[in-house]
């Protein structure tokens, strides 16, 4: 190989160590390790990975390989492919940073929705036999009206949080934030 072709090489190298850390830097906003985020940063620029590939790169054991892509499963961020004739698995980051936003977010979104709506829906049912017990002192009944009426107002934001996702999953959000704004 010729220097300027190791030189370039190189360069390239490089840039995408570059990238592959600033990726593994911000991975945390998805509940990822260290270690994982530099899994997932490290496969975005490969076509496909075996676990073993995956150990020799990034120099971890086979267990902790296997957990880290697991987790990067769990969250859409790798999928698990088939090779013809061969009998290891491969696997392939998700390149498309929209569609792992989407996924990961809407989750994320969707649980605190579910999450938070149950409790408010129980808590207001207790508040509510609170309100109705006639044995409640006026001052209780006050207190309990006023939290019923804080966790009322706060599933418009758990309202407006379930038509987000909706309008990300259909990609209707494109049309008010598109996709690119260089221009």
């Amino acid at each position: 190989m010729s220097e300027s072709t190791e030189n370039s090489r190189m360069k390239i190298e490089q840039a995408q160590d570059k990238v592959i850390g600033a990726i593994a830097e911000t991975m945390d906003l998805y509940g990822v390790t260290p270690a994982v985020a530099n899994l997932y940063a490290t496969m975005y620029f490969k076509d496909q990975m075996t676990l073993d590939e995956m150990r020799t790169e990034l120099e971890m054991s086979k267990p902790s390989m296997s957990t880290s892509v697991r987790k990067l499963q769990e969250i859409g961020m790798v999928k698990k492919t088939f090779t013809r004739g061969s009998r290891k698995h491969t696997y392939v980051a998700e390149k498309d940073f929209f569609r792992s936003f989407m996924i990961f977010y809407c989750q994320m979104w969707e649980r605190e929705v579910k999450t938070n709506l149950k409790a408010i829906e129980e808590a207001q049912e207790d508040l509510t036999n609170v309100i109705k017990d006639p044995a409640s002192a006026p001052e209780i009944v006050t207190e309990a009206n006023k939290s019923y009426d804080q966790l009322e107002d706060s599933k418009t934001y758990y309202h407006w949080l379930e038509d987000l996702v909706v309008n990300i999953r259909s990609g209707k959000i494109y049309e008010f934030i598109p996709k690119d704004r260089r221009g």
